[in-house]
């Protein structure tokens, strides 16, 4: 703890810390119960079914940055794209720059299996909030921006 009495704001109650520790851990393991379902439902080992989510926000990945996003070493990587190549969801092309570099991207049946994933978590995401009132949702979302704001200071601090 902290000696200095200008960081009061630093002292936290015991029963708020508990409480924090195991809201979180809640809400990890009902993350974890959608992902699992999320990989019945689209018919993906769960390492393909992040693989593949890695490419909604990117048009081209290679297996490094696969690996790093993944936290994985680049030969499970290459089981996982081999694995969504064979699913015909993922194609290899050569890098226009570098012939020695291939890409990875979806391929239009991967772009499909996406938007199918985007709909689902749109209706899942709207059934969570349909649950609050207007100004709940208000609350909750300025609320889960201040609480991802703190979590990402925290990340800082583990580097």
């Amino acid at each position: 703890m902290n000696d200095n009495s200008n960081d009061a704001h630093l002292e936290l109650p015991r029963y708020q810390l508990e409480q924090f520790k195991r809201l979180i851990s809640h809400l990890f393991k009902c993350c974890q119960e959608r992902m699992r379902y999320q990989t019945e439902r689209f018919d993906l080992p769960d390492a393909e079914l992040r693989c593949l989510l890695l490419f909604m926000d990117e048009r081209y990945l290679t297996a490094k940055s696969i690996a790093l996003k993944m936290s994985v070493v680049k030969s499970r990587v290459t089981k996982i794209v081999n694995g969504l190549m064979a699913k015909n969801l993922l194609q290899r092309i050569k890098d226009p720059e570098d012939s020695r570099i291939s890409l990875l991207s979806l391929a239009p049946a991967g772009q499909q299996k996406i938007d199918e994933i985007n709909l689902f978590l749109d209706d899942v995401h709207h059934e969570v909030l349909v649950q609050m009132t207007p100004e709940q949702r208000a609350a909750m979302l300025a609320n889960m921006e201040l609480l991802n704001g703190s979590m990402e200071a925290a990340k800082a601090l583990m580097v």
